[in-house]
């Protein structure tokens, strides 16, 4: 264990326990901020009625198909408009810019007249707003790719697929990944807002539901577990990253291992 986790588990432990000891000393007032032990008190409550696993269940399917959904139309999007289809971008980025605008809570009452208050609405609300930053942050990965390694693949005789595929994409894989830890956040924090509408379950609708009744340490329970759920997918995807993301500064050196199209003359 390396000093930074080291650091970063006591930086966890002392809110923890900041989150303990400032409601019970009356540094802030536990009806607006229960103790962390009020909080973990509630979800088990929850877990022992079977609650927390219907709307933890629910929430996740929906959190995740929406996510899905933005990688599978988002990222071809990205890959289409990202410079190598130069009039298609030109055509479509102040289309791509307007939408990108469109709030999908402002647009509500448009996606319950065209989808109803089901599964697919609150699918295509989460989605919405993730296929925007997976989108931008390909083109932008695409367009800083670095000319002097395009420059180098291309002297080594590689055809235009070739070079995306083996040059261009990996060089712009951190930029692609960034766009996805940023969508897998925003489809937990679009969680609450998607299952306002008309939902009777999910983690959403138990923090609403707690909020009428002004359950706060339930409120914090839910929320806690959305935010659980939001740091362990970007966790997820930093891991993949990893493992997948093996262009770095020594790409150049990389070349080398290429074929190369035209013999070398003597």
């Amino acid at each position: 264990m390396n000093d930074m986790t080291v650091k970063r588990i006591l930086a966890i432990c002392v809110l923890l326990a900041a989150w303990e000891l400032l409601p019970r000393v009356g540094a802030v007032n536990p009806l607006f901020i229960p103790p962390f032990s009020g909080v973990l008190s509630a979800l088990a409550d929850l877990n022992e009625s079977g609650e927390l696993a219907r709307h933890t269940l629910v929430s996740l399917e929906r959190a995740l198909a929406g996510l899905s959904a933005a990688v599978v139309l988002g990222l071809p999007l990205g890959l289409i408009l990202g410079g190598w289809f130069p009039r298609i971008q030109q055509a479509a980025e102040p289309l791509m810019e307007l939408f990108a605008q469109a709030n999908p809570v402002i647009l509500a009452h448009i996606i319950i007249f065209f989808l109803g208050i089901g599964q697919s609405a609150k699918i295509f609300i989460i989605a919405w707003l993730c296929i925007w930053p997976i989108t931008f942050s390909t083109i932008t990965g695409l367009k800083t790719v670095d000319p002097g390694l395009i420059k180098a693949a291309r002297s080594l005789g590689l055809g235009r697929g070739e070079l995306f595929l083996r040059v261009v994409l990996p060089a712009s894989a951190p930029s692609i990944f960034t766009g996805l830890r940023l969508a897998a956040g925003y489809a937990f924090i679009m969680l609450i807002a998607a299952e306002m509408m008309g939902a009777s379950s999910g983690l959403g609708f138990l923090v609403i539901q707690s909020q009428e009744s002004y359950n706060v340490t339930r409120i914090f329970a839910g929320a806690s577990i959305i935010t659980f759920f939001a740091v362990a997918t970007d966790l997820l995807i930093k891991g993949v990253e990893r493992r997948v993301v093996v262009w770095n500064d020594t790409a150049s050196q990389d070349f080398l291992k290429l074929p190369r199209a035209v013999p070398e003359q003597s």
